[in-house]
């Protein structure tokens, strides 16, 4: 019966501990590079970012309006600079059945997000503005 208990405690533990697991820097760049992900947050779209080659990255909120960016590994999270927004953002990622979770650890109570897609189609970005 213990033997039983045992192996019903690993069974139910063993997946939420992986979950936990956060990715480095090395897992996040072989499981995004080439891909673009559309994320979501509480059951709504929140934005897609493009992973290229080289750690860049191009991020939208799903408007058309594009951020060239970069990614970098620091202390265990991944953080992101962009041309438009110095200022680092840094998330920790984890992988679910499901895909991606990812926690904004610069204020880990303001968001988390989940991938809800990823496609080898890159996003669509509209032209720079043009107008009087």
């Amino acid at each position: 019966m213990r033997k039983l208990l045992s192996i019903l405690c690993l069974v139910l533990v063993a997946p939420a501990l992986w979950v936990e697991t956060a990715m480095t820097a090395a897992e996040f760049d072989a499981y995004t590079r080439g891909k673009t992900f559309y994320y979501g947050s509480d059951g709504v779209p929140y934005g897609a970012e493009e992973y290229l080659d080289d750690r860049r990255v191009i991020w939208s909120f799903l408007d058309g309006d594009c951020q060239e960016g970069r990614w970098y590994e620091d202390g265990g999270l991944i953080c992101f600079v962009y041309d438009t927004n110095p200022e680092p953002q840094c998330w920790s990622f984890r992988h679910s059945g499901a895909g991606l979770i990812a926690r904004f650890e610069n204020d880990p109570s303001a968001t988390e997000l989940y991938e809800v897609e990823q496609s080898r189609d890159p996003l669509m970005c509209l032209g720079p503005e043009i107008g009087v």
